[in-house]
C-alpha cells in the first residue's frame, strides 16, 4: 500500500527543498525524497550546492583568503604576523562542519513546515488513475503516490572522455573539496566558475596552479572589458591560465598526473601535476529516475524537456533546476522551485531569466546580470555605457582592495538598464542592487539619483550610472 501525498519532490537540493517547503506552506501534503548521505550514512539534503558545491567551496575560499591576507596583506595595516601556517585538515573539518549545519538546517525546515522526508533514491514505478507511484530505495524501501511530481535531481560533473574521476588524482568538484594536503603542482582543465574558484583556493595556500582552457577567450560569457580586468588580476596573483589549448592524452600514476596538450600556437606541450581537477561543465542527472516507465521526455543532452512554466510532457509532472534547460545556478533552481509550487496552487509563479545574477567568488569577485556589451552589439541594440573604477572609491581604498570596476549598460533611447557588470571587492553583494533595478525596469538615471551611503562600495554603482550620461560626482 503506497503512502498518499499531494506533491512529491524528487531531489532535496536548492530547487527541491525550496519547492517542497513552499508547497507545504501553500497547504499541500508534501513528501521530499533525497539520497545524499553524510560520512556516517545519514541524510544530507541540500544537493550538490550544499554538499560539494556552493557552500563548501565558499568555506574554503574564505579560509584561504584569511591565510593569504595574514601572509601578504596584514603588514599593510600595521599588523605583524610571522610564521603563519595552514592546517589543511582543520580547514577541511571546518568546511565539513559548515556543510553539516546547512544539512541539519534543511531537515529542521522540513520538520517545521511538515514536509515528510524520505532518505533514498526516488524513481518512477508507473502512472495510474491520474497519479504516479514513486519508489524510494534506501535503508527501507517504500512506495509513495501523488498527482503532482516535481523533479529536482540536479546535475553531475562532466568527465573527460576516457578519463574517469578517481577522486584521488583526477578530481571532480567533489574531490577538489577534499584534498588532504596542499599539492605542490595543481592542474585544472576548464577556466569556468569551479576552475577559477578551486584554483584560487589552492594557489593561495601555496600550490603552483595551471589552468588549461580550450576556448581562445577568457570567460567568454562575461562582458569582455570585465573579463580582461579579471584576467589581469589573476595573472598578477600568479594563477597561470593558458587559453586555446587542445588536451590530448592524460596519464595517471603513483607520482600524479601527466597531461599532454597543444597550446594556442599549435606547439606540443606537457604538464606534470600532483592533482588534476577537471571542470568542463556538468550534465543533467536522471540516473535511476526510471523515466521510461512513464514516458518522460528527455532531450539530446539528457535534460528533462520542459516548457516555460517547467511543465514536462506528462500531466502533473514538473522539473526544475540543473536537470532542465537554462543556467545551472542554485538560485535559478530556487526560483523555479517556488514558481512551480505556486503554479500547482493555481497562482502565477514568477521567474525572469533576464535578471538572474551570475557570480564567481574569486578575488576579485566577478558578478553580472543582463546582457554584455558584445551581446548588445551583436543584436544591433543602441546602448550607452558607463563605468567607474574602484581605484577612485574611498571605501575600496580603506579596504585595501581597489581592483576592478562597475560597468553599466543602458538603452540609448529609453535609458532602461540592460546589464550591469562588476569585477572587484564584494561584487557578489553589489550585484543585487542591479537585479532589483532591472526587475523594476529602472533607468540608469534612477540609480544615479538614489542616495547611496558614503563611504560605500555601492557608490561605484551610482558613479557608473552617472557615467552612462557622461557625468560624475567624484572629484
Amino acid at each position: 500500500m503506497s503512502k498518499q501525498f499531494d506533491v512529491i519532490v524528487i531531489g532535496g537540493g536548492p530547487g527541491g527543498y525550496i519547492a517542497a517547503i513552499r508547497a507545504a506552506q501553500l497547504g499541500f501534503n508534501v513528501a521530499c525524497i533525497d539520497e545524499w548521505k553524510n560520512e556516517k550514512g545519514g541524510p544530507a539534503p541540500g544537493g550538490t550546492c550544499t554538499n560539494v558545491g556552493c557552500i563548501p567551496s565558499k568555506a574554503l575560499l574564505q579560509s584561504s583568503e584569511h591565510f593569504e591576507h595574514a601572509n601578504k596583506h596584514f603588514a599593510d595595516h600595521g599588523i605583524t604576523a610571522s610564521d603563519v601556517k595552514i592546517d589543511v585538515a582543520k580547514m577541511i573539518a571546518r568546511k565539513d562542519t559548515v556543510v553539516k549545519q546547512n544539512n541539519d538546517g534543511i531537515l529542521y525546515l522540513f520538520k517545521k513546515n511538515k514536509v515528510s522526508f524520505f532518505h533514498g533514491r526516488g524513481s518512477f514505478v508507473k502512472a495510474a488513475e491520474g497519479a504516479y507511484e514513486i519508489k524510494v530505495t534506501g535503508a527501507a524501501e517504500e512506495t509513495l503516490s501523488a498527482k503532482q511530481i516535481i523533479i529536482a535531481t540536479g546535475s553531475n560533473a562532466r568527465a573527460l572522455p576516457g578519463v574517469p574521476f578517481d577522486e584521488e588524482n583526477v578530481l571532480s568538484n567533489d574531490g577538489a573539496l577534499r584534498v588532504g594536503a596542499v599539492p605542490k603542482k595543481l592542474g585544472l582543465i576548464g577556466s569556468g566558475v569551479i576552475g577559477l574558484e578551486m584554483g584560487s583556493v589552492w594557489r593561495r595556500l601555496g600550490a603552483d596552479v595551471t589552468i588549461l582552457e580550450g576556448l581562445p577567450t577568457f570567460l567568454g560569457a562575461v562582458d569582455e572589458q570585465i573579463a580582461k580586468e579579471a584576467k589581469k588580476a589573476f595573472d598578477k596573483q600568479g594563477l597561470k591560465i593558458e587559453l586555446g589549448v587542445k588536451v590530448g592524452e592524460i596519464k595517471t600514476g603513483k607520482k600524479g598526473v601527466s597531461i599532454a596538450y597543444t597550446n594556442a600556437k599549435g606547439e606540443a606541450q606537457s604538464l606534470d601535476v600532483d592533482k588534476l581537477i577537471v571542470s568542463i561543465g556538468r550534465v543533467p542527472n536522471t540516473i535511476g529516475l526510471n523515466t521510461e516507465a512513464v514516458g518522460l521526455q528527455l532531450d539530446e543532452r539528457g535534460a528533462i524537456v520542459v516548457d516555460g512554466d517547467c511543465k514536462t510532457n506528462l500531466p502533473g509532472v514538473w522539473a526544475v533546476g540543473d536537470v532542465v534547460r537554462g543556467p545551472m545556478l542554485a538560485h535559478k533552481a530556487e526560483e523555479e522551485g517556488v514558481a512551480v509550487a505556486e503554479r500547482i496552487a493555481g497562482q502565477h509563479g514568477h521567474v525572469n531569466f533576464n535578471t538572474i545574477p551570475w557570480v564567481i567568488y574569486t578575488s576579485p569577485e566577478i558578478a553580472w546580470v543582463g546582457r554584455t556589451e558584445q551581446q548588445l552589439k551583436a543584436d544591433g541594440v543602441k546602448y550607452k555605457a558607463g563605468s567607474f573604477p574602484f581605484l577612485a572609491n574611498g571605501r575600496a581604498r580603506a579596504l585595501g582592495d581597489t581592483t576592478g570596476m562597475v560597468k553599466m549598460l543602458a538603452d540609448a533611447e529609453t535609458d532602461e538598464i540592460l546589464g550591469v557588470h562588476i569585477v572587484g571587492p564584494m561584487a557578489s553583494e553589489l550585484i543585487s542592487e542591479a537585479v532589483v533595478a532591472m526587475e523594476f525596469k529602472a533607468s540608469s538615471e534612477d540609480i544615479a539619483r538614489i542616495c547611496h551611503a558614503h563611504p560605500s562600495l555601492s557608490e561605484a554603482t551610482k558613479e557608473a550610472a552617472l557615467a552612462v550620461d557622461k557625468r560624475t560626482l567624484n572629484f
